[in-house]
């Protein structure tokens, strides 16, 4: 079973930073793709970040403040997020591609008060 476990979720102060992680269950080789999402109370899921064999991708509402990092061997990505903005209030997923199908992980709180 794919399993992706996100941790490093929390309070901050706006202005403040964050690092999250994903961790891939190690029993399966390794994703092609991994990216973060995130999504608001009585929002749509967002996309944030990709890292893949390329150049990282980023959405524009986070560009410039969130860094993707990761290493897909080891079946972990990680994101930094800086200059953390409450409106960036939101449940993070990671999400990781297998054989073809897309894997969430259970998500981690972020809160950031202003």
């Amino acid at each position: 079973q794919v399993q992706l476990t996100e941790s490093g979720g929390g309070l901050v102060q706006a202005g403040g930073s964050l690092k999250l992680s994903c961790a891939g269950s190690s029993s399966r080789p390794n994703f092609n793709v991994m990216r973060w999402y995130r999504q608001a109370p009585g929002k749509q899921r967002e996309w944030l970040a990709t890292i893949s064999n390329g150049r990282p991708d980023y959405a524009e509402s986070v560009k410039g403040r969130f860094t993707i990092s990761g290493d897909l061997s080891k079946n972990s990505a990680s994101l930094q997020m800086d200059d953390l903005k409450p409106e960036d209030t939101a449940v993070y997923y990671c999400w990781g591609l297998y054989r073809g199908y897309g894997y969430f992980g259970q998500g981690t709180q972020v809160t950031v008060s202003s």
